[in-house]
């Protein structure tokens, strides 16, 4: 039997999102059907907006930060049951590409998909899932390995954050890019994912954190969220200046920057704020023409002489069933921050609003509670 609910659409290119009614077929074989509670308002779902749907079928249900119980399980599911609390991922290892078959689920790049289960009600069209989740609706249906199931006294409204901003900043510095003990670190973007940079940096004990940004505001988060130094990329050189506060006796220089902006002059500015043998780690998402030049024979900053390493962070490279758990019991014991992380509670009919106010205003993530 089919559920009836609600969900945040896009029906064409350049329109805005509608919300409408849907219907949601039951979940098949290893399958789950969701019933939401939250979803964290992504960058990236602005950007499945903003380029006419990156691909996918319209209509499209936004969203892929979600969080809330599970309502039925289908054939073959065993490791869920109706009403436990999950966040949903939308990384789950598909087990079979060349990474998983060599024991490196973590760089998984297949996924595993469910299938389209969410019919617009007017015409019973099939919908698009953003990232195979779904999540600016009342219900989805994701495949049984993308629902991890959390500790019962976690509050959705900030699980939902894990799914994808925080554990993209914090596994950027866990997973990815390891941080170590005693280094130095740079974070060049201070807003949702930078701020978790920051947080993952201060979990792995770095003994310095630099927030580099041009807005006050988010150099007054970072300092917030963990920053022992911020630089305001405004009033000029931000790699002069962080080469500066880390100037060491030898040249200065941090073992690790990471960027959050998408911006490539910004991955270009990390390379170059490395000390020797540091490494920067690229995180924001880039336009299929963005491409950055690299220096290699500058003795100071140069990737050559400098021994400089670059890396890519996808969502933190995260093995979902193993760390947003750990997520979760780090947000219970205190030592990760996502309660100043909501900026506004919204629902779901305030979607276009929160995408505006994302690129105008000062938001870390509005948060859609059903």
């Amino acid at each position: 039997m089919a559920t009836e609910g609600r969900a945040s659409i896009l029906e064409a290119p350049g329109e805005a999102a509608v919300v409408r009614e849907i219907t949601v077929d039951p979940p098949g074989p290893g399958e789950v059907l969701v019933k939401l509670a939250a979803s964290g308002v992504c960058h990236t779902d602005l950007t499945v907006k903003m380029l006419g749907g990156s691909g996918m079928k319209f209509p499209i249900v936004l969203g892929h930060e979600g969080a809330g119980h599970v309502e039925q399980v289908g054939e073959g599911v065993t490791h869920l049951k109706a009403g436990d609390p999950v966040v949903i991922a939308y990384r789950a290892p598909c087990e079979q590409c060349p990474a998983c078959r060599r024991g490196d689920p973590r760089h998984c790049y297949m996924a595993l998909r469910p299938g389209q289960r969410i019919h617009r009600k007017s015409d019973g069209e099939l919908c698009s899932q953003v990232l195979r989740c779904g999540t600016f609706s009342t219900h989805t249906v994701v495949h049984g390995k993308a629902a991890i199931k959390i500790p019962a006294e976690m509050p959705l409204d900030k699980a939902c954050l894990i799914a994808c901003g925080v554990i993209t900043g914090v596994g950027a510095t866990m997973n990815t890019t390891p941080v170590f003990q005693g280094s130095r670190v740079a974070v060049i973007g201070c807003g949702g994912v930078g701020l978790s940079v920051i947080q993952g940096a201060k979990l792995q004990h770095a003994r310095m954190i630099i927030g580099v940004d041009k807005n006050p505001v988010k150099l007054e988060w970072a300092r917030k969220f963990g920053a022992t130094h911020t630089v305001d990329a405004s009033k000029g050189d931000p790699v002069a200046e962080v080469r500066k506060i880390t100037e060491d006796g030898w040249d200065g220089g941090v073992e690790f920057a990471f960027e959050a902006t998408g911006v490539p002059a910004c991955t270009e500015q990390a390379v170059k704020m490395l000390s020797y043998g540091g490494r920067a780690t690229t995180i924001g998402f880039p336009a299929e023409t963005d491409t950055v030049h690299l220096n290699l024979g500058d003795f100071s900053t140069g990737v050559y002489w400098n021994k400089a390493g670059l890396n890519v962070c996808h969502c933190g490279d995260a093995l979902p069933s193993h760390d947003f758990p750990l997520m979760a019991q780090l947000y219970l014991e205190g030592k990760l921050e996502l309660d100043g992380m909501v900026t506004r509670r919204i629902t779901l009919d305030d979607v276009e609003d929160a995408f505006h106010e994302m690129e105008t205003g000062n938001v870390i993530r509005s948060v859609i509670v059903f």
